[in-house]
């Protein structure tokens, strides 16, 4: 096999990063979808007293100044130090020298939001201190594209630099962007993902003035439940995932090990409202649409979706909507779907990166992860959503769908490498 496909550079992935609620690296994550794990538990950044809301999916254990220098680390933000992490696990995982080539190597790493919790620190030191004693650091702390740019900084690519802020679809944009930089010929490797860390007192608060938040206080592990009737919102997550993405041709000179290829990118918009999702569905159906016309495969390949599935009343129902229109309701039926958001939470920006890695172990291991604390299934989500226990399953094909606020709607499709 040659490393084109219809005249265009065929995109394999060979390095996998993440730092999640789960585990901080790749293997502990994906173990932890396996054993049906949540992250959830009772905040322990601030106090949560005064919020009616008192949970979250955080990270555990994570420690910056394990991959940055203290200097650096206090001059960025939480979700840039996690991206960073992610991205040396992948850089790591995957053999590649970057300092051998570094302008033919890129970065792509989204985020929903930015810097958080910084804004929120600047904020708090103007109203108590007074505008003169503001951290200089502030600006380049909040700004979204600056965990983008803290990676480039750190691994020393000098390739296309790209970063999405498109809620919570941006890591599958910024990662379908980083495929097309080298199907275009602009990049040989380019680490794309994503990273958020937006459990913060202004995070909780606005999410939760939404009532967009599970109030599940005295039972935080069971209150992401995706496509569950019972569901009554999503559990705020924080997480990284990176995977390099390399054209094929440059990964077998290397001789790198290979997981999977993205053989498939769709998009589309709602353009219609600042939250709910496009009550018809066929908006989001598009986006998996033309992912599936992108890789040149019908309904009938895909052997796993990884849902978007929020464990929002609006969402899951509309999701399975989504799918029995992009893929038709008799191959919507016999497909296995699960929802990892139920194990980790809602990682926003993040979320279709750790999704994505979810998406190319299933085909490189022929596992699916279960949708955990899918006890009573809604009726309206009349799906093989596979609940509570992993199935082991043959996937040559998976679709990882992560729809956005505003009407972002991004797919990928992975597909198992032979060789």
């Amino acid at each position: 096999m040659t490393g084109l496909t219809n005249g265009r550079r065929r995109v394999v992935v060979t390095g996998l990063g993440a730092v999640t609620p789960l585990g901080n690296d790749a293997e502990s994550f994906w173990q932890g979808l396996l054993e049906a794990r949540s992250g959830a538990a009772r905040i322990s950044a601030f106090d949560t007293s005064p919020y009616s809301v008192n949970f979250a999916c955080e990270l555990k254990d994570f420690d910056p100044l394990q991959w940055i220098d203290a200097k650096s680390a206090r001059r960025m933000d939480r979700f840039a130090q996690i991206a960073i992490a992610a991205a040396r696990m992948a850089e790591a995982d995957s053999g590649v020298d970057v300092a051998a080539e570094p302008e033919r190597i890129g970065a792509s790493i989204a985020t929903g939001i930015g810097g958080l919790q910084s804004f929120q620190d600047c904020h708090t030191t103007l109203n108590e201190k007074g505008p003169d004693r503001a951290n200089p650091f502030s600006i380049p702390s909040i700004l979204p594209n600056m965990g983008a740019a803290w990676v480039s900084m750190e691994l020393g690519t000098l390739g296309p630099l790209l970063s999405q802020c498109t809620a919570c679809a941006a890591a599958n944009m910024s990662i379908g962007d980083g495929r097309d930089a080298i199907r275009l010929g602009r990049a040989d490797i380019v680490f794309a993902g994503g990273a958020e860390a937006g459990i913060a007192e202004v995070g909780i608060a606005g999410f939760s003035a939404m009532r967009a938040l599970s109030r599940r206080n005295d039972a935080p592990t069971e209150a992401s439940r995706p496509f569950d009737a019972e569901r009554d919102g999503f559990v705020m997550g924080e997480a990284a995932g990176v995977l390099v993405l390399e054209a094929l041709e440059h990964a077998r000179k290397r001789g790198a090990k290979i997981y999977a290829e993205l053989l498939g990118y769709g998009m589309s918009s709602d353009a219609r409202h600042i939250t709910e999702p496009d009550p018809t569905g066929r908006n989001p159906a598009r986006a998996m649409q033309n992912a599936m016309r992108d890789a040149g495969i019908g309904p009938e390949g895909i052997g796993y979706i990884n849902a978007h599935g929020t464990s929002t009343p609006l969402g899951d129902a509309s999701e399975t909507r989504v799918i029995k229109i992009a893929l038709g309701e008799e191959v919507a039926r016999s497909v296995p779907i699960s929802s990892t958001k139920g194990h980790t939470g809602h990682c926003l920006g993040a979320s279709g990166a750790i999704e994505a890695i979810a998406a190319v172990m299933s085909v490189q291991r022929d596992v699916v992860p279960p949708t955990i604390n899918l006890d009573n299934p809604d009726p309206e989500c009349d799906l093989d959503f596979i609940p509570n226990e992993a199935r082991e399953v043959p996937v040559d094909l998976a679709l990882s769908n992560n729809f956005g606020f505003g009407g972002h709607n991004a797919c990928l499709i992975f597909k198992k490498f032979t060789g």
